[in-house]
């Protein structure tokens, strides 16, 4: 498998060499994202690309259980204070054209290995365009508004769970 090794300590994008502890890729020190920290532990190549998108468009959810598996290592060395596992929701629309959400698939199965609650106070409350062949500005634009959150968070330390991380928007 392609695993990402050698990733900024911030966004887990891949880098050419491991930066030195504390030194961000340049799209972080120049941009910092929002979010303290992600990590995909494997990259976006084959098979790992086909296998995703086997899951997403065409319902193979056999790949949810190997997907989570891959991820738990991570979770627990990375993120070890999290309380709650919150996936990323789809529009209504999209939720049912498609019949499930992935991120949902992969936190249920998360949860099946960490003991994790699964949080579903957020909603997606716009529409958006489909993300990919979007630059990262087009994204960020495209999430804008996108999402709410029903109440207070019921998570100290929220873990946000999606198939993909590309820009992080």
């Amino acid at each position: 498998l392609p695993w990402n090794h050698c990733h900024c300590e911030r966004c887990g994008q891949p880098v050419v060499a491991d930066q030195p502890l504390g030194v961000f890729c340049a799209d972080c020190q120049s941009s910092p994202p929002l979010f303290d920290r992600a990590r995909s532990p494997l990259r976006y190549a084959f098979p790992v690309d086909t296998a995703l998108k086997a899951l997403k468009f065409k319902r193979q959810l056999m790949y949810a259980p190997a997907f989570a598996t891959i991820l738990v290592p991570t979770l627990h060395e990375i993120f070890p204070h999290v309380d709650a596992l919150v996936p990323v929701p789809l529009h209504r629309l999209r939720h049912a054209t498609r019949g499930f959400n992935q991120a949902i698939e992969i936190s249920r199965e998360l949860a099946s290995h960490t003991g994790l609650p699964i949080n579903h106070q957020t909603r997606r409350v716009r529409r958006t365009t489909t993300q990919s062949g979007l630059s990262a500005s087009k994204r960020r634009k495209n999430l804008r508004q996108a999402f709410a959150v029903n109440g207070a968070l019921d998570a100290k330390y929220p873990l946000i769970i999606d198939d993909v991380i590309t820009t992080g928007a």
